[in-house]
């Protein structure tokens, strides 16, 4: 780990000045990601601004019924609070199947949107990463591509997002909240949060790096049947070949996202309404512009059939 120095704020506004002050400094809080990165000299920020005491820790109701999750509570936290179970039972699932229970209890909320990509060559220093070092290359395309992109992904990259919690968002059509150095604050769907990598895949967020993320917003729930399925190589302690998230309403309408498909959750609402068709239609859909490599083309089915039977459960 290369030296760095280090900083306490005490509001939101602060912290983002600090960074912009250090070109490269980085917020932490858990740090279940970024100290794993500093080790490997993946991430070398030489200033780290601690914004655990900016009172960002708290889950309240808003004005229009919903939730307001500050950015600093934790996964364990969130997806056991009573209202999350009972009002957005796909999000705390979602959070549940992540990681393990050890890191649940560190890991944050802004954390976990800003996680980065576990593509192995973007691990490995060694090899050339557009992620890493902008330019370079991009190590995966070519090699073993099981666990990578089928949508969305370019010749500069082909790695995906990491995320469970970010495909619950995505279905619960949440928003992301930011402060600026300035003080100014930035409201930010889930759903445009997330970039897709184009030909710049190291800038992952919609955010600036001294941008601080300080909630996210859910809006009012929408009740129906719940679920989170995962499917991964092994049963805990795994990140998705293929997860699905599925909310069907009350009225029958489903709203769907995919994860360990794309750089980002991915969520296509005009193949929802497929829903009458089946599973099928809904996957067909959602996917019509996939390009999955010989050795990902199982994640296309393996998606189709997780819904079907998510569908099943929930009686539609």
């Amino acid at each position: 780990m290369k030296p760095f120095t280090y900083e306490r704020v005490e509001t939101p506004a602060q912290a983002a000045a600090a960074v912009l002050r250090t070109p490269g400094a980085k917020f932490i809080a858990g740090g279940t990601n970024l100290l794993d990165l500093m080790k490997l000299q993946i991430e070398t920020p030489p200033h780290l601004v601690d914004i655990n005491s900016l009172g960002l820790d708290r889950i309240e109701a808003t004005p229009a019924g919903g939730l307001r999750i500050g950015a600093l509570v934790r996964n364990s936290d969130l997806a056991a609070d009573v209202r999350v179970r009972r009002d957005y039972g796909v999000l705390s699932r979602a959070l549940s199947a992540g990681a393990s229970g050890q890191l649940r209890n560190k890991a944050t909320t802004a954390g976990n949107l800003l996680q980065r990509t576990r593509c192995p060559y973007f691990y490995d220093t060694n090899q050339p990463c557009n992620k890493r070092q902008p330019g370079s290359g991009c190590s995966a395309i070519g090699s073993a591509t099981r666990s990578f992109a089928v949508i969305g992904a370019t010749q500069a990259c082909i790695a995906i997002h990491p995320s469970d919690m970010a495909v619950a968002l995505r279905v619960l059509d949440a928003t992301v909240e930011t402060t600026r150095a300035d003080g100014r604050s930035r409201r930010i769907p889930i759903a445009d949060f997330h970039r897709l990598p184009g030909d710049t895949p190291h800038l992952e967020a919609a955010i600036e790096p001294s941008e601080l993320i300080t909630s996210v917003t859910l809006p009012p729930p929408v009740g129906g049947v719940q679920k989170y399925h995962k499917v991964r190589d092994r049963a805990s302690y795994a990140f998705a070949l293929v997860s699905v998230a599925t909310i069907v309403q009350p009225d029958g309408r489903l709203r769907v996202g995919f994860g360990g498909m794309a750089a980002k959750p991915w969520r296509v609402e005009a193949s929802e309404g497929e829903i009458s068709r089946g599973a099928r239609a809904v996957v067909a859909a959602a996917f019509a512009d996939a390009r999955p490599a010989a050795d990902n083309a199982f994640k296309l089915q393996l998606a189709e059939r997780a819904l079907a039977a998510m569908l099943s459960e929930s009686r539609v």
